[in-house]
């Protein structure tokens, strides 16, 4: 089985941060420096993303697979795991499968409900670019503004661009294999499954990813969780408000 890349920051207990789709642990670095002055923090990346490998197959029962083999791999016992949107989904998923081997699960802005694909006009920027006429991230950019007026989440996508070769550009993920299984990134966690261990999770107030109808489906799933709003922040909370989210998560994982 093939071994998900990671950066791996700071020393202490280890904490897992999962990114969501289209994203990289890279994504994660600012914050991962904070975490790593307590805690050996491991940005990974998920398969068909950033500079893992990439799979034909994709579901959350193959990411939280490769979530317990890389945790095997580097002699992991027990991990606090906190996972952003689609890695908030392999994080409940994984919690749920293999409660012994977290302390403590931390979900931002994703509730373990199916959510109908939403990501088309993204997935219609991403197929707009043709590697073979553009040399910049500048004309990549023009592209994408067609499309997407956040300029954000533009810069998001653009941070999965590298150059392949000395004059050819390409995207760190699968795009072709992450379109053909979009239905996936939706999925609902599994009905009557359940993690009863310590669980926080963190809607961004601006977001509308988590409603109070999706509070009560999180306390069936997470019997012993808490579900906390960072103001001023939407989807992207971490990013968007990274000290209220910062201070929540270590408080989270300071208590006993």
């Amino acid at each position: 089985m093939e071994l998900l890349h990671a950066l791996i920051l700071g020393q202490g207990e280890p904490l897992i941060i999962l990114h969501g789709f289209l994203g990289m642990g890279d994504n994660w670095k600012s914050l991962a420096n904070k975490f790593a002055e307590n805690y050996e923090v491991h940005l990974v990346d998920q398969r068909n993303h950033g500079r893992s490998f990439h799979d034909e197959d994709f579901s959350y029962e193959h990411m939280a697979d490769d979530l317990l083999n890389y945790l095997d791999h580097h002699n992991l016992d027990r991990i606090y795991l906190l996972g952003h949107s689609m890695g908030g989904k392999t994080a409940m998923l994984f919690a749920v499968e293999h409660p012994d081997r977290l302390h403590k699960l931390i979900v931002a802005d994703i509730a373990p409900k199916f959510y109908p694909p939403h990501h088309q006009y993204i997935l219609d920027a991403l197929n707009d670019v043709d590697f073979e006429l553009v040399s910049s991230r500048n004309e990549i950019d023009k592209i994408f503004k067609k499309y997407i007026p956040e300029m954000g989440i533009r810069q998001f996508l653009l941070k999965n661009v590298y150059r392949k070769e000395r004059n050819h550009l390409a995207y760190r993920f699968n795009l072709e294999v992450l379109e053909d299984n979009i239905d996936e990134i939706g999925v609902a966690l599994p009905p009557r499954s359940q993690y009863e261990g310590p669980a926080l999770f963190l809607k961004g107030a601006l977001s509308g990813y988590i409603t109070e109808q999706d509070e009560i489906l999180i306390h069936a799933h997470f019997p012993n969780s808490e579900v906390i709003s960072i103001s001023n922040a939407g989807h992207w909370l971490h990013a968007e408000n990274p000290d209220a989210f910062y201070l929540n998560v270590v408080k989270f994982l300071k208590n006993k």
